[in-house]
């Protein structure tokens, strides 16, 4: 078992508009990403049980040629608006880190 802060090159996130945040997580190696994929972890459901949406409002994308995978999820509060803790998104990523990938 390995956590994606551990294998993965870059885990970020940010706004794609005011009322959803993107996630991407990319892997240097191609193998480590194919490795990933089969897995089978990464997903619209990990993603809802994660950040509290529905798994049919995650836009969850697989970019084989960019060793990367990418979600779109709605925001609770939209950027800017009271409430909002993270007006850019860029700390939204944080929960993923600790996700467990069995190697």
């Amino acid at each position: 078992m390995a956590k994606i802060r551990e294998i993965a090159e870059v885990c970020k996130s940010k706004n794609a508009g005011p009322f959803e945040l993107t996630i991407d997580v990319v892997f240097k190696e191609a193998a480590m990403f194919e490795r990933v994929r089969a897995a089978k972890i990464l997903g619209p459901q990990l993603f809802a049980r994660l950040y509290g949406v529905n798994a049919e409002d995650v836009l969850f994308t697989e970019y084989p040629a960019g060793c990367a995978f990418k979600a779109t999820i709605p925001r609770a509060v939209s950027s800017g608006d009271v409430g909002d803790t993270d007006v850019y998104g860029a700390q939204q990523h944080a929960p993923l880190l600790e996700v467990d990938i069995p190697l």
